[in-house]
């Protein structure tokens, strides 16, 4: 479902990459050696417009492997609610 998802102006869908957790001749590598946060690109919204109204287009495309934040920024109105325990 999320593959026919085509975000809006400056928005970039990436579907994280999980490391293998062992090699192909089965030696099982450690939680750390494999902690590289990256995605892959899967779709791209079609760029926003700076103050003069010039398009700016995103800076990826497609298919391509990113490098990922350990934290997330949000907008307070992305936010859908907390959580109480």
């Amino acid at each position: 479902m999320a593959k026919r998802l085509i975000p809006t102006l400056n928005r970039v869908l990436v579907e994280k990459l999980v490391p293998p957790s062992q090699t192909a001749a089965g030696i099982l590598l450690p939680e750390k050696s494999s902690k590289l946060n990256s995605g892959k690109v899967i779709a791209v919204g079609p760029g926003g417009r700076d103050a003069a109204g010039n398009h700016i287009p995103v800076a990826v495309k497609e298919g391509d492997e990113v490098l990922l934040p350990e934290y997330h920024l949000y907008r307070d109105e992305d936010i859908l609610g907390t959580l109480h325990h």
